[in-house]
């Protein structure tokens, strides 16, 4: 019994021996596959760094790589370059094709050449004014080959101004447009009909459409019972081109008439102030403004607001701008001043 017993107990102790054994192997196998595997990972967390420096070192690029925004930027640019190349491939395509005019494809040549013109100078005149236009051109104002040769070699345009006829084509259009086709020296207004209470807005008018026929330094707006020494003109405005904003005028100011009954009446005249008293302004015989003041105008010939006299109209214009106005007594017509450049008839 006794034996039994002790070879039982002795059975057990090497069973637990030999589990221990096993596994103590066990845990010496799983702790050298850890390290294993470590430094598995660590060579090629290694190599992984390696690579990334040597292609940094052989691109040129090291630690300086762009950002994403920057390279988006580079894609949006490629994009862009390749629309270009396209508009371009078309564009010259329908120039083969001659779809684009030649006209066009040679304006700015042409304009780049073209000398800037002095002034184009607009004789404000009217249906019925035949004679006064006739007594202009024997007096002061070129015609033929004459009129070409001032806009060449003094670079002054001259033109006669006029709108149309409230009945358009009737015989005072026609009156005009055989008179045009004589001489060659209108303006004609084909969006203004000639009343003469428009008179301020033909006066804008004029100013819009010789900006978009002529590039002059200057534009001088003239009445047509006016005698004018041509050359004087030119001298006094070649003097003040270095003035990027010239209002040149006679310079005046005077009561504002509030009587229907008036000559000169305003029928706003209580925006003028308690006083009464027109602001500074040309008068309207003759006054030269600077191309910057045109286009001025021009972008702006909806909303600037006309008054019952042109010369007031102007001047109102432009009140809030920095403006400079000179005060010309040589354009003082009606004074009779001495050296003035001009006459009233």
């Amino acid at each position: 019994m006794r034996s039994r017993g002790s070879n039982n107990r002795l059975s057990s102790s090497r069973s637990l021996f030999q589990w221990r054994i096993a596994s103590l192997i066990l845990s010496m196998f799983a702790t050298m596959a850890a390290f294993f595997v470590a430094c598995r990972l660590w060579q090629e967390a290694e190599s992984r760094v390696y690579l990334v420096k040597e292609l940094d070192r052989r691109t040129g690029q090291g630690e300086s790589a762009i950002s994403v925004d920057d390279t988006l930027r580079i894609i949006d640019c490629r994009e862009q370059q390749k629309k270009l190349s396209v508009l371009q491939m078309e564009l010259n395509k329908a120039k083969k094709e001659g779809y684009v005019s030649k006209h066009l494809i040679e304006t700015k040549d042409t304009n780049e050449k073209k000398k800037k013109l002095l002034a184009v100078v607009g004789i404000l005149t009217g249906f019925g004014r035949r004679h006064n236009r006739d007594a202009i051109r024997k007096a002061w104002m070129p015609t033929g080959t004459t009129l070409k040769k001032l806009e060449d070699e003094k670079g002054i345009i001259i033109r006669f101004v006029i709108g149309r006829s409230s009945n358009h084509g009737d015989n005072s259009d026609k009156d005009i447009i055989n008179e045009n086709k004589k001489l060659n020296d209108f303006l004609i207004l084909n969006d203004h009909v000639e009343t003469p209470e428009e008179q301020p807005k033909k006066t804008k008018l004029f100013f819009v459409d010789a900006l978009q026929h002529w590039d002059a330094e200057f534009y001088v707006k003239v009445n047509d019972d006016i005698y004018l020494n041509i050359d004087a003109l030119g001298a006094i405005l070649a003097s003040h081109v270095n003035k990027p904003r010239a209002y040149i005028g006679c310079m005046k100011s005077g009561g504002v008439f509030s009587k229907p009954s008036d000559r000169w009446y305003e029928p706003e005249w209580w925006k003028f102030g308690d006083g009464k008293s027109y602001f500074r302004h040309a008068s309207g015989e003759i006054f030269a403004i600077s191309q910057a003041l045109v286009q001025f105008i021009s972008i702006n010939k909806s909303i600037l607001r006309t008054y019952a006299h042109d010369d007031v109209s102007a001047g109102s214009w432009f009140i809030g701008l920095d403006v400079k106005h000179v005060d010309e007594g040589k354009f003082c017509c009606s004074s009779w001043s001495s050296g003035a450049i001009c006459a009233a008839s």
